[in-house]
């Protein structure tokens, strides 16, 4: 049994997905019922390595009674009457307008979210229809009918929480149904959740890749990027956020000591990382002034609570905080990069020091990682090479290291930083893929 209330919809989601592992291997298409199904179904699609769409589908409602369902309508326009239609009163004119009612909301969901893309193709494929919960159940019926007609090739429905006669229902209209709790008597599904936060719009569009339709043509795939400012006590820290179409997890850049935001190498890393289709927040954990003083640079319990701040706004930005993250550390920001990773192994799933000093970040946080760590050193710094091959034996099996032959400390040799970037990229991608969940509690 699962213990509910759960938190908010990522906790139910990431429970969800153990529940739906065995599709893991299968690149399942997760469609979404929108609005509040589409944070869980972000969460759910990345960790089983599938696909997310929304499916558009609205309840024709009854005359005199729209909570009374007479059937559905799909995007394509195909309607899907129940039985009880007729002796609702719905007769062929009624049924007619409610239909075109219903579709003019549906063509207005279709382009804020997708901004023009067409629906992803269900023929053939292993198709998770996801919801956060089923009260009565019918939308997810017609969810699934609309589904069905697209031929996939095996059709699932998953939600965290239902009503126990809702799940007899839908079982009849999937080939398997994954359900976390059916509690009796059966209340309103929000009921289930602690945080249980109205999904807008704008949220939607970006937990499926698409800018709004007003910023960007039809079709496009352009990255999203905004400055953003993070308080942290006294301080604010200025960062620079870039979010590609899809993406696949978040980078976090701790830069090193006289380096920020602004650093080429730092932005080139970024830039391929890009290309990945990962996220990337480069940002100053420390202010001007502070930055000012070679103390201040080295001070690596400063620079850590300082990316501790930064990585508890990700998780509470909800276009962000269903993203596997991952820490870039260069020279003293990748001993505060480690040292993060030290204390938080349940939100930070993959590391990497570019010329770094672990070694900074002190003997007992490095025998306490338990994220996988890439140690990435010029062959030319020896230096700071012997210094991470220490750190690498106290990290154990956590730690590996790749040395960029003929590279000194800043990689400025020709192809040593492009090496380093897309040995960061195949780290973080291998290990935002291998993603598994954390904090679900399951008992068996």
């Amino acid at each position: 049994m699962i213990r509910l209330p759960f938190h908010d919809r990522e906790d139910a989601a990431r429970q969800l997905a153990v529940a739906l592992a065995g599709y893991r291997d299968t690149h399942p298409l997760v469609l979404a019922i929108p609005r509040g199904a589409v944070p869980i179904g972000r969460i759910v699609a990345d960790m089983l390595s599938g696909d997310l769409d929304v499916i558009l589908v609205r309840k024709l409602g009854a005359p005199g009674n729209p909570e009374l369902a007479i059937g559905a309508v799909d995007e394509r326009g195909l309607v899907m009457l129940n039985e009880n239609a007729d002796w609702t009163g719905a007769d062929d004119v009624y049924v007619q307008d409610e239909v075109a009612r219903q579709l003019r909301v549906i063509r207005e969901r279709e382009q804020r979210y997708r901004a023009g893309r067409p629906a992803t193709a269900l023929a053939g494929r292993v198709v998770i229809v996801v919801d956060d919960g089923l009260a009565t159940g019918a939308t997810m019926i017609a969810a699934l009918r609309a589904a069905r007609a697209q031929k996939p090739a095996r059709l699932v429905c998953a939600v965290p929480v239902a009503a126990q006669d809702s799940m007899f229902e839908v079982r009849r209209h999937a080939d398997d149904t994954v359900c976390l709790a059916t509690p009796y008597p059966f209340r309103a599904v929000g009921l289930y959740y602690r945080n249980f936060s109205q999904v807008e719009d704008e949220e939607v569009a970006a937990l499926l890749g698409a800018a709004p339709a007003s910023d960007e043509p039809p079709g496009g795939t352009a990255a999203v990027s905004r400055a953003v400012r993070i308080k942290v006590n006294h301080v604010v820290l200025d960062g620079d956020l870039v979010v590609p179409a899809s993406p696949r997890g978040l980078v976090l850049f701790a830069h090193g000591s006289g380096s920020g935001r602004h650093s080429k190498r730092s932005r080139f890393v970024a830039g391929v990382l890009q290309q990945h289709g990962v996220a990337t927040l480069l940002l100053d954990l420390l202010t001007p002034e502070e930055d000012a003083h070679p103390r201040a640079r080295f001070d690596i319990a400063l620079l850590t609570l300082r990316l501790e701040a930064v990585l508890d706004w990700v998780r509470a930005e909800k276009t962000l905080m269903w993203l596997p993250t991952g820490l870039f550390g260069a020279s003293t920001g990748a001993a505060a990069a480690i040292s993060v990773a030290a204390r938080h192994p349940q939100h930070v799933v993959a590391v990497v020091s570019r010329g770094g000093r672990p070694d900074l970040a002190g003997w007992l946080p490095l025998s306490q990682v338990r994220t996988p760590t890439l140690l990435i050193v010029g062959g030319a710094d020896r230096e700071v090479l012997e210094l991470n091959r220490a750190a690498r034996t106290v990290m154990g099996r956590w730690a590996e290291i790749v040395v960029v032959p003929g590279a000194t400390h800043l990689f400025e040799e020709p192809g040593a930083l492009e090496e380093a970037a897309n040995r960061a990229a195949d780290w973080f991608m291998r290990h935002f893929r291998d993603t598994a969940p954390v904090g679900a509690t399951l008992t068996l």
